[in-house]
């Protein structure tokens, strides 16, 4: 049977005496949801039963799932193309992106190179030159590895002396890549292309060879059956991969979900980091030097997170937040570098620290309210100074070979587009190495960063970013975008799809939630397991403050986040259906009893918990689900629900069965559609095209469930004649 919503968003409008720059007049239309059919499975979790009816969902390789995609995007797109200006928003969207865009360079050999894009490029290209008056020619071009732009660049690592590049890509986004290696200076491709590779870097054993990680590939589906046993590998050049060496993670007390592999850059030291989540990590050593030398254990357990991030000779340097919530900087011996002998170089302090190493230099960044500032330190601790920055936002870069004289980094935040700048160590000097030329005037727009309080009493921050002389009388639309999880801070950056949302008048909001990293372990740890609901609570405060100061209403917020950020987004609809018009749940974790079960999910249980921990978290898990907690006979926001059918990291079967689960019992007007990008994956790599086509869609459906029959415009406060 095929169920209907009848959405009359201008009437809607109406009838909350919404009243925008636009005219509105009544224009219906019908969404009529694929039917989807319901197949009942039955878990229990500690004698409790649960039915899930959309389990078949899961099957991506089926025919029936397969079916049902087509059938779900041909409703979503055919209520989409009814908007009117949809195309008029991509026009906007591709005049506006169209600008040249340049990262900063880094040093390879005899060669600077950067990646720059030229405006619509659907991947950004690696360029190089050898001296600065010289032309930049194309070294590699990701646009060229497939028609559609859905094979991208996802790693590249050069040998110390620049002469080989060894470099990964991705199909589709999905997160399984191949690896390829490049003589740097014919670009001829040495030996045989590695596979199988994911969750990898690439880490150069001088010219030998390099140390990648891998998975078994999985029973069943490869883009969404469980892989739990990461192992570390040493390819030798000129070798074939079925003779690569197992270096770690091969047996059963060396099984961990996740294992990497970094050599220093002395080729002196192999350091390889463990886990089992994505919180904490053993580490440890291997002395390269030493023909048959031991692993040795630096960290034995994963009550921390600790990396080795620089040595001189066999002092190594470790950034960690061992006994340390906010990090500090320590050194050791490579001989006894266990934690008893730790000595500290740059101490933790009061603000959160993330490390840089260049030029034979460290440089340490803080965020102070999650922006940044930077001060240089020499290897013994001494401060030599702290940075002039840009202005207010956030940085990027200062990292280097100990040989660089002048080192690089960039500035942005949210109505500045990146710049990069250089900087000589030795002076303090910063100079403008590249600036982008793009139609957008940063001086028009402004950055506020306002404090509001959470349910508990908690203070959290937030930017807000808007054009200049906005009414804040309640009637401009707004994106409240969050994420709150894994550690993960947010920081000012600009992005041209904000920048057309706030050129149509929009406010752009985001919440530094508990959960994040902005404060350091502890901030982390207040939205992890038992606590995930303060990141919630801390959202839907963050809404209720931009409601009360009249920024906007309900009527014209929505609600968006991604990844961890779309369980965010689909967390709080379902708990607070009344708070927002629209919500845009992105790539979401959605099914919080099934999420450790496919790929590397089980990895998230450091900020989750799973429903096999005990009774409590079963219940605690299955109480803010989105897809367990969508309920008959409540009138959820107009959602509009994004996923790729590659993804492999959050597989789209979170999507698929939250939008079933809402299609099936939705009882307002408004629609609920699921958007299944073809040839996608998590985010990463997608060509820019169809980033264009998909914010376009996304824009047009949020303005036209709030109401808006043509594109808005700001609302400027009139200038004051009082002159004080």
């Amino acid at each position: 049977m095929t169920r209907k919503t009848l959405l009359s968003a201008s009437g809607l409008a109406i009838a909350l005496g919404l009243v925008t720059s636009c005219s509105t007049k009544p224009q219906d239309s019908v969404v009529n949801y694929p039917e989807t059919q319901k197949i009942p499975v039955v878990d229990t979790y500690f004698e409790q039963e649960v039915v899930d009816n959309y389990r078949w969902l899961e099957d991506d390789r089926s025919a029936e799932t397969e079916d049902w995609v087509k059938r779900q995007n041909e409703t979503t797109f055919a209520h989409l193309n009814t908007i009117s200006y949809k195309e008029e928003l991509k026009s906007r969207l591709e005049k506006l992106w169209n600008y040249e865009k340049i990262s900063q360079p880094f040093k390879e050999g005899n060669y600077t190179y950067f990646y720059k894009n030229d405006g619509l490029q659907n991947q950004s290209v690696l360029y190089r030159k050898k001296g600065e008056s010289e032309e930049a020619e194309v070294f590699l071009d990701p646009n060229t590895f497939a028609e559609d732009g859905t094979v991208s660049l996802a790693g590249a690592s050069f040998t110390e002396d620049g002469s080989l590049l060894a470099y990964s890509i991705s199909e589709g986004g999905s997160d399984w890549r191949k690896i390829i290696v490049l003589d740097a200076e014919t670009k001829a491709q040495i030996g045989d292309t590695i596979v199988d590779a994911k969750f990898s870097g690439i880490s150069w054993r001088k010219n030998e060879g390099f140390y990648y990680s891998s998975y078994d590939k999985p029973d069943g589906s490869e883009l969404s059956a469980k892989t739990d046993q990461h192992k570390l590998y040493f390819h030798q050049l000129g070798t074939p991969q079925s003779e690569d060496q197992l270096v770690f993670g091969g047996s059963a007390d060396q099984k961990h979900r996740y294992v990497g592999g970094s050599v220093s850059e002395d080729a002196r030291f192999l350091l390889i980091s463990a886990s089992n989540t994505t919180s904490g990590n053993k580490l440890y050593l291997k002395d390269l030097s030493a023909p048959n030398s031991a692993i040795v254990a630096i960290v034995d357990d994963e009550k921390s997170d600790s990396y080795v991030v620089e040595n001189e000779g066999e002092t190594l340097f470790l950034i960690t937040d061992r006994e340390a919530p906010n990090k500090r900087l320590v050194k050791t011996s490579a001989t006894a570098p266990t934690p008893e002998n730790w000595v500290d170089v740059i101490p933790e302090s009061q603000h959160v620290l993330t490390l840089n190493s260049g030029s034979g230099y460290f440089f340490a960044e803080y965020m102070i309210d999650a922006l940044s500032k930077v001060y240089q330190y020499a290897y013994d601790g001494t401060l030599v100074r702290e940075i002039a920055l840009p202005g207010l936002g956030s940085v990027g870069g200062f990292g280097g070979k100990s040989s660089d004289r002048t080192l690089y980094y960039t500035f942005t935040n949210y109505n500045t587009p990146s710049s990069s700048y250089t900087y000589n160590p030795e002076t303090g000097a910063s100079e403008v190495y590249w600036s982008p030329k793009i139609a957008f005037n940063a001086d028009d727009y402004v950055s506020e960063q306002v404090f509001y309080t959470s349910k508990d009493g908690t203070r959290i921050p937030m930017m807000i970013t808007y054009k200049k002389g906005l009414k804040k009388d309640g009637k401009n639309p707004a994106i409240l975008y969050g994420y709150g999880g894994f550690n993960i801070s947010l920081t000012p950056s600009f992005s041209v799809t904000n920048a057309i949302w706030m050129e149509m008048g929009g406010i752009y909001a985001v919440p530094n939630l508990r959960g994040g990293g902005e404060y350091g372990k502890t901030w982390h740890d207040a939205g992890t397991q038992l606590n995930k609901q303060n990141v919630f609570d801390d959202f839907i405060a963050a809404g209720e403050y931009l409601i009360a100061q009249n920024y906007t209403s309900s009527a014209l917020l929505a609600l968006r986040g991604g990844s961890n950020g779309g369980l965010l987004v689909g967390a709080t609809m379902t708990q607070r259906p009344d708070l927002a018009r629209v919500a845009l749940p992105a790539v979401g974790v959605l099914d919080m009893l099934r999420y450790h079960t496919f790929t590397a999910g089980a990895g998230w249980s450091y900020d989750y918990g799973t429903a096999e921990d005990s009774p409590e978290m079963f219940a605690y898990l299955k109480g803010y689900s989105p897809v367990h907690t969508v309920k008959e006979g409540v009138s959820y926001p107009a959602t509009l629900i994004t996923t790729g059918d590659h993804d492999d990291r959050v597989v789209p079967a979170h999507s698929f069965k939250f939008a079933a689960e809402l299609q099936d019992k939705q009882a307002g007007s408004s629609p609920v559609l699921i958007r299944i990008e073809t040839d996608a994956g998590h985010g990463a790599g997608t060509p820019v095209s169809k980033t264009i086509e998909q914010y376009a869609d996304i824009y047009a459906f949020t303005l036209n469930a709030m109401g808006y029959d043509q594109l808005p415009s700001p609302r400027i406060e009139a200038p004051s004649d009082n002159k004080m």
